[in-house]
């Protein structure tokens, strides 16, 4: 136990030397180095090392076993006189020299050394006790050694057996640490190599998670990129489109704007040139307020008063073109100024003729009653000659009231002087008739449509059409603009455009009854109410109308023109009203359905009145012309065929309103007809023509027996103006 103590106390010596306090790491063998590279000192023995063999030598052992022993003391001795820090000498064997298991320890890995510490430990302390004694090599030879006694010399071979004892206990000791230390690298090294290799994995898969977590940011941030993107392409196509709708807005602004001063700019014209038409249709009607002849000396005040109000109204058109003649359209205020002095004028002249017009129509009045008045006293005569002079044949009757073939010379003045009329007209308007420019002949074309088309489209469908037409003509006729054929037309476009359409339209209403009435009957009354009101309005228009229609159906004054020296047989039957052309003159039905058709137009339109004139103004021709021609046509020599179809006709037509207003008078006329008139109609007739004598003779019947004459088929009630 004492021994073990002092390995122990050697053990702690060791650790405490300068070689027991080198450090160890285990990265030097990786790295290459030497364990002691880091011990620059010189190896040599701690200066208790002599303390410690002197108490480990086998005198000091002996010492214990028995006193007194030489070799102790002079050992003992000599240890003690040794000096501190010089090592003593040992006796040990000439050959060997202890070595200390520790620099073969050295050796070692670090690693290997370091890791088996803990687990080693007593094999440690143990193989650290066998210390190296021998001082450091050096270049010097060691002291001789002296020779010992016998015991000496055993203890020394004691001590080399113990030595050998211990050095192959350290030596097995040593194998058992390699081959411990070596198992414990290989498992240290296995474990850090499956420690490496789950490193790594761990790397690789913290590598993967990163590679992943960063792609899938990079693929969150390429979306969101992409998200964006669009975002900003939306965000772009939606300012675009702003963009495009603001730049068509501005376009269409422009556009717009354009158009509204275009616009402007062709209203300005138009108005310009409609304001030089009413100063021109101005200019003409204050020349037609002028008095036309000195026979109207009774109307000189009144006339006076309209040609100053006429030449106040010139000025104050006048006035108002002044202040547009600077380059500046006029306005609107200025049209307005304009066309009510337009209407105005128009209104000057309209009553200034309305009062001529009622001056001669008194006139006329005045010598109708009084040729009334002479008939009458005639029809007395008549009448009392016929008392005397029942038992007379027809024939000697004839003779003695001595019928004639032509018409009165009042009748013929009258057929005159419209045909006077119609010729000064259309000499009037002569350069509009046959046009010498395009321009003209395009105005030409455009004034005749709107004077004719209003004309055909007459019908008895409703009133209202009825009178949306009469109010076109009245417009077309009164100066102001209609619109016909989609173009906007006037009268004052040209100086005699007046003119041209009323005689064109007086042309009309005639063709209208000569094709329309001829083949329906019923058409006569819508055309005649319209021509009518027209009439009343437009007196010349009316003029116009008998003239056109005396000129086709000379039967309708009535008059037989009589066949002048010099005449072919062709010119005189145009003049009697058939139609004569290449292929030769028309058949006798043909031109009687033509006479027929115009005398139920004219039998129309002296019973009708416009439901929409003004009352008090007196009928311009009334039943009294009809009352005037059936007592003339009474007064002349009958015609074959032609005087029992036009007395047919008119009777059928206008006989139901001659009964009403004349009454008695009437029913006389028809006697007269029937017995003394009728005869000469058969006379004359031959036998292939009967066809118009019978209805006539079945008409005269009937009448005569029902003491009554049905209304007209066709005829317009009040409900039909309601429609």
């Amino acid at each position: 136990m004492g021994t073990e103590g002092l390995r122990w106390e050697t053990l702690e010596a060791l650790k405490n030397s300068p070689k027991g306090k080198l450090k160890y790491s285990p990265d030097w063998v990786e790295k290459g180095e030497d364990i002691l590279a880091g011990c620059k000192e010189v190896t040599s023995l701690s200066p208790l090392s002599g303390a410690i063999l002197k108490r480990l030598s086998p005198r000091h052992l002996l010492k214990n076993c028995s006193l007194g022993s030489p070799i102790r003391d002079t050992s003992l001795s000599a240890s003690e006189d040794v000096p501190e820090g010089v090592p003593s000498p040992v006796p040990i064997s000439p050959h060997r020299t202890l070595t200390s298991p520790i620099s073969q320890s050295t050796s070692l890995p670090p690693a290997a050394v370091e890791d088996d510490d803990m687990v080693n430990e007593d094999k440690l302390e143990n193989s650290r006790s066998t210390v190296d004694l021998s001082p450091v090599p050096s270049g010097t030879p060691p002291p001789a050694i002296s020779l010992h006694s016998p015991r000496a010399t055993r203890m020394a071979g004691c001590i080399c057996i113990c030595e050998e004892t211990h050095r192959a206990k350290a030596k097995a000791e040593l194998s058992l640490r390699q081959e411990l230390q070596e198992r414990l690298v290989a498992t240290v090294a296995s474990r850090e190599l499956e420690q490496l290799k789950r490193f790594e994995e761990f790397m690789e898969l913290k590598q993967r998670q990163e590679y992943q977590s960063m792609r899938d940011m990079m693929e969150k941030e390429t979306q969101e990129s992409l998200g964006r993107q669009e975002k900003l392409k939306e965000e772009h196509r939606h300012r675009m489109k702003i963009l495009n709708l603001r730049l068509r807005e501005a376009e269409q602004q422009r556009l717009r704007e354009a158009e509204l001063e275009k616009q402007r700019l062709v209203e300005g014209r138009e108005r310009l040139r409609a304001l030089n038409a009413i100063q021109e249709e101005v200019l003409q009607l204050n020349q037609l307020l002028e008095p036309s002849s000195a026979t109207q000396t009774g109307l000189t005040l009144n006339h006076t008063s309209y040609i100053t109000r006429g030449n106040q109204l010139c000025s104050q058109v006048s006035e108002v073109v002044r202040t547009t003649a600077e380059g500046e359209f006029p306005s609107v205020e200025d049209m307005t100024v304009a066309e009510r002095a337009l209407q105005e004028m128009r209104s000057l002249l309209r009553a200034m003729q309305e009062e001529m017009a009622q001056a001669q129509e008194r006139k006329k009045k005045e010598q109708e009653e009084e040729e009334e008045r002479k008939k009458q006293a005639d029809l007395k005569t008549l009448q009392e000659e016929q008392k005397k002079n029942a038992a007379l044949s027809a024939k000697e009757k004839a003779r003695k009231q001595g019928l004639q073939t032509r018409a009165e010379d009042s009748t013929l003045k009258w057929y005159k002087e419209l045909q006077d009329m119609a010729s000064q007209c259309a000499q009037a308007f002569e350069d509009l008739n046959n046009p010498k420019d395009m321009q003209t002949k395009k105005l030409k074309m455009e004034l005749q449509k709107a004077a004719t088309i209003p004309v055909s489209q007459i019908s008895s469908i409703s009133g209202s059409q009825l009178k949306e037409i009469f109010d076109k003509i009245d417009k077309l006729l009164s100066g102001r603009q209609i619109v016909s054929g989609g173009k906007s037309v006037f009268t004052s476009q040209h100086p005699h455009g007046l003119e041209f359409v009323s005689y064109k339209l007086a042309e009309k209403f005639v063709k209208q009854g000569e094709e329309e009435v001829a083949s329906h009957h019923e058409a006569a009354f819508p055309i005649a109410v319209v021509a009518s009101g027209v009439w009343e309005l437009h007196p010349k228009v009316g003029d116009l109308i008998l003239a056109h229609l005396h000129k086709k159906c000379p039967y309708a004054v009535p008059h037989y023109p009589p066949m002048k020296d010099g005449t072919t047989m062709e010119e005189y039957q145009k003049i009697l009203g058939y139609r004569v052309e290449d292929s030769g003159v028309e058949g006798q039905d043909s031109f009687l359905k033509r006479m027929s058709g115009m005398i139920r137009l004219y039998a129309a339109i002296i019973q009708l009145r416009w439901p929409h004139s003004n009352k008090q103004v007196p009928d311009p021709h009334g039943l009294n012309h009809g009352w005037r021609w059936l007592a003339q046509m009474l007064n002349m020599e009958p015609l074959a065929d032609v005087t029992a179809t036009l007395l047919f006709d008119f009777l059928e037509v206008c006989g139901n309103a001659l009964l009403k207003q004349y009454q008695g008078q009437f029913w006389k006329l028809m006697l007269l007809i029937r017995d003394e008139y009728f005869p000469r109609i058969e006379a004359v007739t031959s036998t292939g023509q009967m066809g118009s004598v019978t209805r006539l003779k079945q008409f005269l019947e009937n009448a005569l027996r029902n003491k009554q004459i049905d209304p007209p088929k066709g005829q317009l009630m009040s409900t039909f103006w309601r429609s």
